[in-house]
């Protein structure tokens, strides 16, 4: 019970000044003050403020009528507890996906991401582990859900969206768009709460999936609109976000990484907290540099979202072939992976007129640095609670001590991971007094108060009694002209303990060898980090997001893909 209520007040704490924010309540505001302007266009599809909440209100009122919201209040638990009936949004990047979240929240449900790639064991695990009572799917992945559904007792209503699939109904699905319709006008009876949930499901490419829990009010203020990512002003009450709205530019941001994935929601948010719109390209499951182009150039986008090199990469290829009009094009966001400077240098070339804006985070922390103009790779710009600590989480270092720590957050961060209390204790410890969040990151804190992002220590490969960090490697081959993507992974070695193999994806077309990769990242990096190996693959496989899968990685380091 100390531990909780330690918790509790911790929060507490960090939120006595200005209103405290509800995800749902934050979109009917918006919609209030600017119910004409569009907030999503996708091909012909364009969604106003207004709609979203209406239909948002309606989805609401479904899932409240089938007795899916809140049963326990947040006060009475546990940093890895949750008190609300859970959503799963197994959904292509679609107006339904953000009607999903809005939807639930006004509910006092908790929706939570599911990775569309996921079948068998890996979806089976995540949705045992979530144990919604309602699903939120579109048609063409009925097929993968229908075998796992009667293993699942807690799913007690099915919303299935219709898609070009053309897949029937499962049985005891609604029709998402009939249910919506039927509903129109009516709202959830309920009042929401700042402490009601925000789950967002880790991408488990080093291990499994984890649920992590933040208060609405923390996650928005932590990074969904509550303050602007960079100069860190907060947003302090509803009328100030209803005037940001009004007075916003109504800029038109591309998403490209999929909603299933923190970075998008979070941005999808900022934008809508300042009176955006959200566009989607005409093919939205799918990244497809054509289309992307085009629909730029059609819809006048000012800002496209990626993640890292493996969504720019080809964005850049096709841009270079074709013959685009990206006049309207201000600025591209980059997080979740990051840039390599060869990355940046060629859009800089091609697009001398965007600006790069290169955000760090997590799951487990919310929006916490920005990249150092001019600066060395990996060098960031902390933001209000980032910092490092050392080795043992018992300090704070101080800026210029040479010495690998962990990145950690303190401020508004999550109250747990759903159904974990051991590792929740590990990954939000406290530190001199305070709650930090230190979800496994390596990092220095550097003369000038800057800090170098060095990688996952999941990932890191300890070979001969030095720890090399796979995001450095990767980053010194990407830059390889002939070098279209790349993960680093460990390998046993009887000499070393674990040996540094790259797994490698060229250019079609192209052959070049291995001592070419490895010379290449001699010119970048210590000898020490070089790849003992590198493997040759015809296309990486990373998440939908774009982020690296590294257990696909090392069983391809390991020969046994």
């Amino acid at each position: 019970m100390g531990n909780r209520a330690r918790r509790q007040g911790n929060l507490l704490r960090m939120s006595n000044t200005g209103d405290q924010f509800n995800l749902g309540r934050v979109v009917e505001v918006i919609a209030e003050a600017i119910p004409d302007r569009p907030v999503l266009i996708h091909g012909d599809q364009v969604l106003s403020y207004a709609e979203l909440a209406l239909r948002s209100r309606a989805l609401g009122a479904v899932l409240a009528n089938a007795g899916i919201g809140v049963n326990t209040e947040r006060s009475s638990l546990a940093g890895h507890e949750s008190g609300q009936d859970h959503v799963a949004l197994a959904l292509y990047n679609s107006p339904e996906y953000l009607e999903g979240m809005v939807g639930s929240y006004l509910a006092r449900s908790a929706p939570f991401n599911v990775n569309y790639r996921y079948v068998g064991a890996e979806l089976s695990y995540l949705l045992n582990d979530a144990k919604p009572k309602a699903i939120i799917f579109h048609s063409s992945l009925a097929p993968t859900l229908a075998p796992l559904l009667a293993e699942l007792p807690s799913v007690q209503l099915l919303l299935q969206v219709a898609d070009e699939s053309g897949e029937a109904l499962l049985p005891g699905a609604i029709d998402y768009h009939q249910a919506i319709e039927a509903a129109l006008g009516s709202a959830p009876q309920v009042e929401t709460s700042p402490d009601d949930l925000y789950v967002l499901y880790t991408g488990g490419t080093t291990g499994m999936p984890k649920g992590v829990l933040w208060r609405q009010h923390d996650i928005f203020k932590a990074a969904m609109g509550g303050r602007e990512i960079g100069t860190w002003k907060e947003v302090m009450s509803y009328d100030e976000l209803a005037d940001n709205a009004r007075n916003g530019m109504g800029l038109k941001v591309m998403m490209l990484p999929p909603l299933m994935h923190g970075a998008a929601q979070w941005a999808t948010f900022i934008m809508m907290s300042s009176g955006g719109v959200i566009v989607f390209p005409d093919d939205a499951r799918r990244l497809d540099p054509q289309d992307v182009w085009k629909s730029l150039e059609r819809h006048g986008v000012n800002t496209f979202t990626i993640v890292g090199d493996a969504m720019l990469r080809p964005l850049l290829d096709e841009y270079e072939r074709g013959d685009y009009d990206a006049s309207s094009l201000l600025a591209v966001g980059n997080g979740g992976a990051p840039l390599t400077a060869s990355a940046r240098e060629r859009l800089t070339a091609l697009l001398p007129t965007v600006f790069i804006s290169d955000n760090a985070g997590s799951s487990e922390t919310g929006a916490q640095m920005s990249a150092v103009a001019g600066g060395g790779a990996g060098q960031f710009v902390p933001g209000p609670g980032t910092t490092v600590v050392d080795e043992a989480m018992e300090r704070i270092l101080e800026a210029g001590e040479d010495a690998i720590g962990w990145l950690a957050q303190g401020g508004w961060v999550p109250l747990g991971y759903l159904g974990d209390a051991e590792k929740t204790e590990r990954t939000f410890p406290m530190v001199k007094g305070q709650r930090y969040a230190i979800p496994g990151d390596r990092a220095r804190l550097l003369a000038d108060g800057t800090i170098e992002l060095l990688g996952r220590d999941a990932v890191t490969i300890n070979s001969g009694g030095e720890k090399i960090f796979a995001e450095e490697v990767e980053g010194a081959i990407a830059g390889h002209p002939e070098v279209v993507d790349v993960i680093v992974a460990g390998r046993p070695s009887e000499r070393w303990g674990q040996e540094v193999v790259a797994v490698v994806a060229l250019r079609p077309g192209v052959s070049v060898s291995p001592q070419s990769i490895i010379e290449h990242a001699s010119k970048l990096i210590a000898r020490y980090k070089l790849p003992k190996d590198v493997v040759f693959v015809d296309e990486v496989l990373r998440s939908p997001s774009g982020k690296a899968d590294y257990r696909w990685a090392r069983e391809q380091a390991e020969g046994k893909a």
